[in-house]
């Protein structure tokens, strides 16, 4: 039986940060993955929606050509073709984790994990079993069906089998508004879908600030797409020619026909089968319970990513693998602060955020200051073409500390990383408005946003 420091359940976006970073430390290493490298993020999620959701930009922009002075009217869209380059930048993308794990002298090992005790692992089918000093659990979560309605691959699918499609369909009703759901919608929006999004909750995108949340619904109702909110799916009914959906929204039942259903109505964490309460470690509801340092109940067992139930995010699982490897290590950590860390959508219009929401900010009592610059006063904007949007700024009133940065527009996902930095660090809004930002630039409106928030605005 070989013999490592570290044995990684998962080769997912935790997991693999988790062998790099202990190998790194000086700690041999090992990965256990069924599937790919990279896992789901990588290989079915993150990586080949982004590519896909490029593509349809692209068509996008060339239906707009006489705005900018050219014309396209017999533009052709080949789905087909853009499914090819999504696959393309995967291949890439997991070679170049294959070559990480070369030079980090990490095993590689194919089958499914799970614990023998404290200092072992069992890999299934082969039944080869690892001695491990330390394990790292990463196996990540999967889709949750909707009660009743489960996957069948042809008429309800779940994200999984939606970013392999080589053909889309004419019409599809997308169960569930957060992040997953309003992508797809984008992607299949922009290539002639009709789309019908159904959000049980209030408002679309529900864990955003309200008034991105209201941006947002508007926004995707004016690129075409029907959108209910307060919607609980009651039936699906399938037969050959697609589904049936009955909903109620404000007391009245409706019902909508698509060629396709997709639910993406959040996760479920893999953590079954794994051997977890025979070794001592305590799961609730599912999800491996964790203190600030990754570690389980088990001093020797460290859980990272969507199987803790922090964070469903994939930088979420990369930096919790940072902190198990060098827990495990014995170097000093830094406590991860969930709220601190950025959540992005890459719909159209995309939205980040970070830090507290202005409601979660008044529920904690802190005394307020909110102040919004929009895109429209932007000239990087206006030449793009893209002036709508807006940054929400949500400070503290006594001491004008950052509290929650809330953007809605165009290529917005790509400005929140410094804005993340300060809220992280506790700055004072004044910093970001102090900070000369680069004219022409989106990123100007977050400087915007900070002199409202100071009452010197200069171009609102």
């Amino acid at each position: 039986m070989k013999e490592f420091d570290v044995v990684v359940l998962g080769g997912g976006p935790g997991g693999y940060v988790a062998a790099v970073r202990s190998s790194q430390l000086g700690l041999r290493t090992a990965v256990v993955e069924k599937e790919n490298l990279g896992g789901v993020c990588l290989n079915w999620g993150c990586v080949p929606t982004k590519s896909l959701l490029q593509n349809a930009e692209v068509v996008h922009l060339l239906s707009r050509g006489r705005t900018f002075g050219f014309e396209a009217d017999h533009l052709s869209a080949n789905f087909a073709g853009a499914h090819k380059r999504s696959r393309s930048v995967v291949t890439r993308q997991v070679r170049r984790i294959q070559l990480l794990m070369k030079k980090y002298s990490i095993a590689v090992y194919e089958g499914a994990g799970s614990l023998r005790g404290t200092n072992q692992v069992e890999i299934e089918p082969s039944g080869e079993r690892l001695g491990a000093r330390n394990i790292i659990i990463a196996t990540g979560a999967r889709p949750r069906e909707l009660p009743g309605n489960p996957f069948d691959d042809e008429r309800v699918v779940q994200y999984r089998k939606a970013v392999d499609m080589k053909e889309l369909p004419s019409s599809a009703v997308i169960v569930g508004g957060g992040p997953v759901g309003m992508e797809f919608a984008t992607l299949w929006t922009r290539y002639g879908v009709k789309v019908t999004v159904l959000e049980m909750l209030p408002r679309i995108l529900p864990l955003e600030d309200e008034d991105i949340s209201a941006e947002a619904e508007r926004q995707f109702k004016r690129s075409g797409m029907h959108v209910f909110t307060g919607a609980r799916v009651e039936e699906i009914r399938r037969d050959d020619k697609g589904a049936n959906v009955r909903f109620v929204t404000g007391g009245k039942a409706e019902e909508v026909f698509a060629d396709k259903v997709l639910v993406a109505i959040g996760f479920a964490p893999n953590s079954e089968n794994l051997g977890l309460e025979q070794s001592g470690v305590f799961v609730t509801r599912g999800y491996v319970d964790i203190d600030l340092q990754m570690r389980t109940s088990v001093p020797n067992i460290y859980a990272i990513g969507d199987v803790t139930g922090k964070s469903g995010l994939a930088h979420t699982a990369s930096a919790q693998a940072m902190i198990a490897a060098e827990a495990i290590a014995g170097c000093p950590t830094e406590a991860l602060d969930y709220r601190n860390i950025p959540r992005c959508t890459y719909a159209y219009p995309e939205s980040a955020s970070v830090g507290l929401t202005e409601k979660q900010a008044r529920e904690q009592g802190h005394e307020v200051m909110v102040a919004q610059a929009p895109f429209a006063a932007n000239a990087k904007a206006l030449a793009m073409d893209e002036n709508f949007g807006f940054v929400k700024l949500v400070g503290e009133a006594a001491g004008k500390k950052l509290l929650g940065v809330h953007l809605i527009g165009a290529h917005v996902t790509e400005l929140i990383a410094g804005p993340a930095a300060l809220v992280r660090k506790g700055a004072r809004v004044e910093e970001l408005g102090c900070t000369v930002h680069p004219h022409p630039s989106l990123s100007e409106t977050l400087m915007e946003a900070a002199h409202a928030l100071m009452g010197r605005a200069i171009h609102i």
